[in-house]
């Protein structure tokens, strides 16, 4: 009796379980939107719980944030693009290169942002939560949709 297995597509994108550049380009995609929809919940939530002072720009727009949200998780997609093509354990480095760009981007959040016209403690609190729900969205995504397959 024999049986049947299915396989990876095997190319530059190594070997992951995703179906070759399509595939990956698609759940890249669907990362960078889904990032940049919960962003723009987090914002209107926030919204509604905190009230933007209109002079502080960095919280403008939702549509805004999830542009800047949307444009910015595309980086972390060729990020791990390039890990999945040239390491060994992409999933980990990843990961790992997420949270330290995560503790990174919430530094300003309270060092910064504090000084900016119309700024207060939470709408930076809102701001660093953007930061982690993007983050948090991001590496699920492509950890749990673009995992390499076990060699």
């Amino acid at each position: 009796m024999s049986s049947i297995t299915s396989s990876a597509y095997v190319g530059t994108f190594g070997t992951t379980r995703v179906n070759g550049r399509f595939n990956f380009a698609f759940v890249g995609l669907a990362a960078a939107m889904a990032a940049a929809i919960a962003n723009v919940f987090v914002f209107v939530i926030g919204d509604a719980v905190v009230g933007y002072d209109p002079d502080f720009v960095e919280l403008g727009s939702a549509i805004g944030t999830g542009i800047f949200t949307f444009a910015l998780a595309i980086i972390a997609v060729l990020v791990y693009a390039v890990l999945l093509r040239r390491s060994r354990n992409p999933v980990r480095r990843f990961t790992i290169i997420s949270a330290v760009v995560l503790v990174l981007s919430i530094i300003p959040d309270y060092t910064y942002i504090p000084s900016q016209p119309g700024a207060t403690t939470a709408q930076a609190s809102v701001l660093a939560l953007m930061h982690v729900v993007a983050a948090a969205v991001i590496v699920w995504v492509l950890t749990t949709f673009a995992r390499p397959q076990s060699r």
